[in-house]
């Protein structure tokens, strides 16, 4: 089973942060998952276009039935990418870590905007997960409402004493994640 993990951003978050984020994925998930952890380009200075087409690579390089999943920018980015324009490939989850809502209520962004049918631009049928640390002061919790609000079909986990890099514990998304693998 493969999993895609997109990275936030931000000078050194590759390996100073968001690595820490995959080794904990790696460590609940266990033998049978393959994390591919790419480094996006310009890390330090997140560009929509740069990003989704490095975004749409990896995902191109997939097996069907991958889980593809983004931590803040990199999250915010990898959705709007996905309801921009789906992947050939068959997905069997997409996950969002303490993504950064752009738009009305959220952060304020030039590049793109929240498309209020969000959801419905996703791959149908795909599952989403919204996973965002009650904690956390980078992107605030409020923004995983927001989401639920474009993604109705989102399965919102809030988590208490979180932070952005949900204390770089990603045990819930790995107890989420392997039942809708082995399903």
């Amino acid at each position: 089973m493969q999993i895609l993990f997109i990275q936030g951003g931000g000078a050194g978050t590759h390996d100073e942060w968001d690595n820490k984020l995959v080794d904990s994925l790696r460590r609940e998930l266990g033998d049978g998952y393959e994390v591919r952890y790419p480094r996006m380009p310009d890390e330090d200075d997140p560009s929509y276009a740069r990003w989704s087409a490095a975004i749409r690579r990896e995902i191109a390089a997939l097996g069907d039935e991958a889980v593809v999943a983004g931590h803040s920018v990199g999250a915010t980015i990898l959705v709007n990418a996905l309801a921009e324009r789906p992947p050939e490939r068959a997905l069997r989850a997409i996950v969002l870590i303490a993504a950064p809502f752009v738009g009305p209520g959220g952060w304020p962004g030039d590049e793109f905007e929240r498309p209020y049918d969000l959801g419905a631009r996703l791959p149908h049928g795909v599952p989403v997960h919204l996973f965002h640390g009650l904690q956390d002061e980078t992107a605030p919790p409020s923004h995983a409402d927001l989401y639920a609000g474009v993604i109705p079909q989102a399965q919102v986990h809030r988590l208490p004493g979180r932070d952005h890099q949900l204390n770089d514990d990603l045990s819930e998304m790995a107890r989420v994640i392997k039942p809708v693998t082995q399903g």
